[in-house]
């Protein structure tokens, strides 16, 4: 039943919630899915295989019990017992899911390095202008004409700790799951730090005078934590 415990662990994750998205990026959920089923369907058949071979084997031993007991023999268990604890992932995974990466990746980051930009499209006439961290980090620190310049942004993200004057907005955002994970953040200065690790939108000013991307914040508003967490997205 080893199987069927794993593939209810995936079916719950991916096909009766969104928890997946913790994990993986959204693409993968259909291959999640037919994953579940196929070990579903494999458990089960293995389990009816091994009921019908008990049967035949317990038929068998009826026959030969009298001379078992007159020499003294004995059956042991067939199979390794340790081999269940292969199902406490499982059953964790079905009990508790784990969160999503959050101030504890970021904190284990390092400097965070910005992807490299080398053009970059006029930003709308909005105010505030909402932009994802991505767009955000990539002009305060490779967009030589300064377009962020003047502008007052609203950015989304979770808390972070930072150091003595700011604190950390961040987002994690993966290519493939949670193991190719990379760390966004702009220090936040100008407002006292939320909780870590709660859902955040701010909206302030480019500090061009920071070594690391930064905002002067005016106003916080707090959040629900997104339905897909490491989706970079201008908006909640």
């Amino acid at each position: 039943m080893l199987l069927v415990l794993i593939g209810c662990a995936l079916l719950r994750i991916s096909l009766l919630s969104d928890l997946y998205l913790r994990y993986v990026k959204e693409g993968l959920r259909p291959l999640l899915i037919a994953s579940g089923v196929v070990l579903v369907v494999l458990g089960l058949a293995a389990a009816l295989r091994t009921r019908e071979h008990s049967g035949q084997e317990e038929r068998g031993h009826e026959e030969d019990q009298g001379y078992d007991e007159g020499h003294g023999h004995s059956h042991p268990a067939a199979g390794p017992k340790t081999a269940w604890l292969l199902a406490l992932p499982a059953v964790m995974l079905l009990l508790f899911a784990p969160p999503a990466l959050g101030s504890y990746t970021v904190a284990r980051d390092g400097s965070g390095a910005v992807a490299r930009r080398t053009t970059f499209a006029p930003l709308p006439a909005l105010s505030p202008l909402p932009l994802s961290l991505s767009d955000f980090t990539s002009r305060a620190v490779w967009d030589e004409k300064a377009s962020l310049k003047g502008r007052t942004v609203r950015l989304t993200g979770f808390v972070a700790p930072g150091n003595a004057t700011a604190w950390q907005l961040s987002r994690v955002i993966v290519s493939c799951c949670a193991a190719d994970a990379r760390v966004l953040k702009v220090e936040v200065h100008g407002i006292a730090a939320p909780p870590k690790d709660s859902w955040v939108t701010v909206t302030g000013t480019w500090r061009p005078t920071a070594k690391a991307p930064a905002l002067d914040a005016t106003s916080i508003e707090h959040i629900a934590q997104p339905k897909n967490p490491y989706r970079d997205s201008a908006r909640p």
